[in-house]
């Protein structure tokens, strides 16, 4: 289990979170709804250990062990497909880049560069990055922008079937509701 306990976040005198506490269980998807700017990409970047809160603490997770899909796909336009996975899979990869591909449903796009991705291609790349890094916990910022609903929800039930616990924000309703929870921000 993951626990926030009396977590605050500010920027200057902006309070993103303010003493939210909160259970996340470690195991099946949750999804963080709520509406924008309400504080849910703070609160996935502090559960990753890429922003430290001005009050409160987070239990439970390891950053060390996280995988983090931002909301800017940040592809490098000189890397292949191909390239941005075996970029940053382990040595030894349990699994190999083209099974990343096809849970993302890019198979014949490896030797393609992100200039020739559509908007969705590319954010499926960058989440097929992400998997690719081999990390027990997933930390997904809204990785199924600009792409098509039934294509999310077949990706969604492949990450499902991975077995690893996915914590992502979620803008689409019928997207969260295929989460094991849902909690609200």
């Amino acid at each position: 289990m993951i626990q926030v306990e009396h977590l605050t976040v500010s920027y200057g005198d902006k309070v993103a979170l303010d003493d939210v506490s909160l259970t996340i269980p470690l195991d099946g998807i949750t999804a963080l709804v709520g509406p924008s700017g309400c504080g849910k990409t703070t609160l996935l970047r502090v559960l990753g250990g890429l922003m430290a809160p001005t009050q409160g603490q987070v239990t439970g997770l390891n950053p060390e062990q996280t995988a983090f899909l931002f909301q800017e796909n940040r592809l490098l336009p000189w890397r292949t497909v191909a390239q941005h996975l075996t970029d940053v899979a382990p040595r030894h990869a349990a699994t190999p880049p083209e099974e990343w591909l096809s849970l993302v449903e890019l198979e014949g796009e490896e030797g393609a560069f992100p200039a020739a991705l559509s908007g969705g291609m590319a954010r499926r790349l960058a989440l097929g990055r992400c998997l690719a890094l081999g990390r027990e916990v997933l930390l997904l910022d809204e990785p199924f922008t600009g792409v098509d609903a039934q294509r999310a929800q077949r990706i969604l039930q492949r990450l499902k079937e991975l077995g690893k616990p996915v914590i992502l924000v979620a803008h689409e309703p019928r997207l969260a509701e295929n989460c094991h929870r849902i909690i609200q921000v």
